[in-house]
């Protein structure tokens, strides 16, 4: 057998998340263009920086709760019990501003479900877990039971850090 053909196993880690938010879809051709909100549920995917084929002297690549305290932790900052809104929706964000107390976070782009997916792959989980030896490979966002947008990393994964501070979290509490 030739090295090249001997078989390599990858490991990679899928932590389970779930968070309430509410958004609407900036010109969106139907009922999505008007408030409405999800229990959202996320999967996300890691793979250790090694390339997924070391664990440490437990048998880990990380701990299921590191996932989770970084992960979890940032939506529930941000986006739990949020509105998500286009950073173009001016009639959204002036609405939203009228409440008090209010929580929104402003994207920069509208806040579907791909888009959604995307930003926590891209932006998010290199952020919060970058430091931990892992890599997002894969994000899923479940807007409802039946419904899922997917976000797969395809190539270098430090192209793609990006500072989160480029976008508006504002919480009047």
């Amino acid at each position: 057998m030739h090295p090249s053909d001997t078989p390599i196993t990858q490991l990679s880690l899928v932590r389970q998340l779930r968070f309430c938010a509410g958004h609407r879809l900036y010109r969106h051709e139907s009922k999505c263009a008007f408030f409405h909100g999800h229990n959202y549920r996320v999967d996300i995917e890691v793979v250790g920086t090694n390339g997924g084929t070391e664990v440490d002297s437990v048998g880990r690549i990380i701990d299921f709760s590191m996932i989770k305290q970084r992960m979890l932790g940032w939506l529930d900052e941000n986006w739990d019990h949020a509105f998500l809104l286009f950073e173009e929706d001016e009639n959204a964000l002036a609405a939203i501003k009228m409440v008090q107390p209010t929580k929104y976070f402003v994207m920069p782009y509208n806040p579907t479900a791909e888009n959604m997916a995307r930003y926590l792959l891209e932006v998010v989980a290199p952020s919060v877990l970058g430091a931990l030896g892992v890599v997002a490979r894969q994000v899923v966002v479940w807007e409802t039971d039946e419904a899922c947008a997917v976000a797969t990393l395809v190539g270098n994964p430090v192209a793609c850090v990006q500072p989160t501070e480029s976008s508006v979290l504002v919480d009047a509490r």
